[in-house]
């Protein structure tokens, strides 16, 4: 009798089931740590379960997600975490980032040394240490003013003025590193032919970056973006030693904005729905950058 074709046969479902066999743990981990209280919190974003004061949750629909769209604070940090997302990680981290191996590649080696050593100790500090350090620079009558005094310049309390600028450059400060490394393996990939075949034919330095260098690490870039959005996003133990998300919530992004719903609101209900919001923004992020990866250069 003839085998009905797509039917597989006796032996190979046993040899497909022996080479997934070695994978059944880390399924099981995945579904146990992530899909599970991912599933969870989904639920629990559709209740108003409270943190205190409540013996029994109840189903409240999109009533969360309504009330966090009504929220002018809700609206507000969506809105400081855009623009914390750009100016630290699309702008400051991307292109200090860049700018830095590219210069890194043209300089002799104790300044690469130098450098390097200099800008991933930023990088490896513990997020609230770093917090701590910047605190101490950008605070009323900390080193930043002390070196507007030494300058005669006027001096001001950054972290009262500027928050969310002061705590962007807090994180390009601390992340930058990241981008750097990224960047410089890039480069190292580009043949030195190509550069050499520009430079004779009289192309600058402006030129060769913007219509090969660029062109040519292209999907580095997507990749550097994507991952740093993402790092960005979830910024939450930096900008909480530096300003704990004021004066007000001028400096109060998705993260703090959500912690506070939750933990001292006791809102678990509520905070849990921005929280799944937060992570719908980085979905679109991821989206688009997986779009441009997908790209050929």
């Amino acid at each position: 009798m003839r085998r009905r074709p797509g039917r597989a046969r006796p032996g190979q479902a046993r040899r497909r089931f022996t080479r997934a066999l070695p994978l059944t743990p880390a399924v099981v981990l995945i579904l146990l740590f992530l899909a599970g209280p991912i599933a969870y919190c989904v639920y629990i974003a559709f209740t108003d379960l409270q943190l205190t004061g409540q013996a029994h949750a109840s189903f409240v629909g999109f009533d969360n997600f309504r009330r966090a769209f009504q929220d002018s604070e809700f609206l507000n940090a969506v809105w400081l975490t855009l623009v914390f997302t750009v100016l630290s990680s699309l702008v400051g981290q991307n292109t200090l980032g860049l700018a830095l191996a590219a210069l890194m590649k043209r300089a002799s080696k104790p300044v690469r040394t130098l450098t390097g050593g200099v800008v991933v100790t930023a990088w490896v500090l513990p997020e609230v240490v770093a917090g701590f350090l910047l605190y101490a620079f950008f605070r009323r009558e900390g080193t930043l003013d002390a070196i507007l005094e030494w300058l005669h310049l006027p001096r001001q309390n950054w972290l009262f003025t500027l928050p969310i600028l002061a705590v962007s450059f807090a994180n390009v400060w601390r992340g930058t590193a990241f981008s750097m490394l990224v960047y410089s393996a890039a480069l190292d990939e580009i043949p030195a032919e190509i550069t050499e075949a520009a430079e004779v034919d009289g192309a600058g330095g402006w030129r060769r970056m913007w219509h090969i260098t660029l062109p040519m690490i292209r999907r580095s870039i997507a990749t550097n973006l994507m991952l740093n959005t993402l790092q960005t996003l979830s910024v939450f133990g930096l900008i909480w030693v530096m300003t704990r998300g004021g004066p007000g919530n001028k400096s109060q992004t998705l993260p703090l904005f959500m912690y506070e719903q939750a933990f001292q609101n006791s809102m678990i209900g509520y905070g849990t729905a921005v929280a799944l919001l937060l992570l719908l923004v980085g979905s679109l992020f991821s989206v688009v950058y997986l779009r441009l990866l997908r790209t050929e250069v």
